[in-house]
C-alpha cells in the first residue's frame, strides 16, 4: 500500500510530501494582515486627509481675504471728505501788515500813497473806503492775539495795538482762498483792549520750615554761581541734570528774599520738592549804584544722601497773592 501511494504521488517521498503540503495549504485560512493589506488602508486614509485639507484651504483662503479686505468701492464710501482748514498763521501775518498801513495816517503823508499801500490788502477798487484824514490815526505795538475762523475760507483776526496812544484791539475780517491768496473782506473794527484781571489768592501751601532752613544757604550759593561763578554751578546741580547759567555780566546776585518749600510734592515724594524762590538781582553798569531787580523762580530740588541739589529752574507761575 505504501508503494502504491508513493507511485501515485509521483514516485518519490518528496513528491508525496509536496502533494500533502499543497492540499494542506488549500485548507488553512490566511493570517490577518497577510499580504500587506492594512498598509493599503492606512495609505488611503492619509490620501483622503490630504485631499480634504487641500480642498478646505482652497475654499477658505479666498473667502477669508474677501471678508478681511474691503472692496475699493467700500473704502471710498467710508472716507469722509476733509474740511479745508483756514490758514490761521498766514491770515494773522497778513492782517498785521494791513494794520501797519491802516492805523498810520501821518500828518505829512500822501493819501494817494496810503491808498496804494492799502490796495495790496483789500478788494480791487475799495482802497479809498479805508482812507482817513492825515494825522487822525497812529498805531504801534501791533500784535496778533487770536484768529477765529468762521469756516474754511473766512475768519476774524484780532490784533492788539497802541492806537493814538491808547491800548485797543482791532478786528480784521480776512478771506483766504488758500495760504497764499488772502484779502481783507470788510472794514475792520476798533474795540476796547482786554480788561485787567483780578488775581485771586493763591491756594494755601503747607510749608516745610526744616527743609527751608536747609535750602536757604544752598540756594543762595546756587544763585550766586548761576549769575557770577559758573565754575561752581555743578556743585549745586543734581547729577545728570542741566541748568544753563546766565550770560556773563548780565546780572549780579543781591540776596535771596524768600523761599517757600511745600511739605510734600503733588506726587507725594519727600525727597523731591518744587520750591518758590524770590531773588533780588543787581543790574551792573550805568556808572552809579546798580539797580535792583526782583524776580521769582520755581526751583525743583531733590534730596540725596542728606544734601539738597537743584534739578530744574523755571519762572514761578504765580508768586503774587500768596
Amino acid at each position: 500500500m505504501a508503494r502504491r501511494s508513493t507511485a501515485r504521488s509521483g514516485g518519490t517521498p518528496e513528491a508525496a510530501d509536496a502533494a500533502d503540503g499543497v492540499g494542506g495549504g488549500a485548507g488553512r485560512r490566511p493570517r490577518a494582515g497577510s499580504g500587506g493589506r492594512w498598509w493599503v488602508w492606512v495609505g488611503r486614509a492619509v490620501l483622503w486627509a490630504f485631499i480634504i485639507v487641500v480642498l478646505f484651504n482652497g475654499v477658505w483662503h479666498p473667502l477669508r481675504e474677501g471678508i478681511a479686505t474691503p472692496a475699493a468701492d467700500d473704502d471710498g464710501a467710508q472716507e469722509e471728505p476733509q474740511e479745508a482748514q483756514f490758514p490761521e498763521a498766514a491770515a494773522g501775518a497778513f492782517a498785521g501788515r494791513f494794520a501797519e498801513h491802516y492805523l498810520n495816517a501821518a500828518e505829512d503823508g500822501d493819501e494817494a500813497d496810503r491808498a496804494a499801500a492799502l490796495a495790496a490788502f483789500v478788494p480791487e477798487g475799495d482802497a479809498d473806503e479805508f482812507n482817513v484824514p492825515a494825522g487822525s490815526l497812529t498805531g504801534s505795538e501791533i500784535q496778533v492775539v487770536t484768529v477765529t475762523p468762521e469756516d474754511g475760507n473766512n475768519a476774524v483776526v484780532t490784533l492788539s495795538a497802541q492806537v493814538n496812544g491808547e491800548p485797543m484791539s482791532l478786528d480784521v475780517p480776512v478771506y483766504a482762498e488758500d495760504a497764499t491768496s488772502l484779502v481783507v473782506s470788510g472794514p475792520p473794527a476798533l474795540l476796547a483792549a482786554p480788561d485787567k484781571a483780578e488775581l485771586p489768592e493763591a491756594p494755601g501751601v503747607e510749608a516745610d520750615s526744616q527743609a527751608r532752613e536747609e535750602l536757604e544757604p544752598v540756594l543762595t550759593s546756587f544763585f550766586e554761581a548761576y549769575a557770577e561763578t559758573p565754575e561752581h554751578l555743578t556743585r549745586y546741580v543734581e547729577n545728570g541734570a542741566s541748568v544753563a547759567r546766565l550770560p556773563q555780566g548780565s546780572l549780579e546776585f543781591g540776596q535771596l528774599d524768600d523761599v517757600v518749600v511745600p511739605a510734600r510734592t503733588e506726587v507725594g515724594e519727600d525727597d523731591v520738592r518744587q520750591a518758590t524762590a524770590t531773588v533780588e538781582w543787581r543790574i551792573p553798569g550805568g556808572g552809579g549804584e546798580a539797580a535792583a531787580l526782583t524776580q521769582s523762580y520755581r526751583i525743583t530740588v531733590v534730596r540725596s544722601d542728606g544734601e539738597w541739589y537743584v534739578r530744574d529752574l523755571q519762572g514761578a507761575p504765580q508768586s503774587f497773592g500768596r
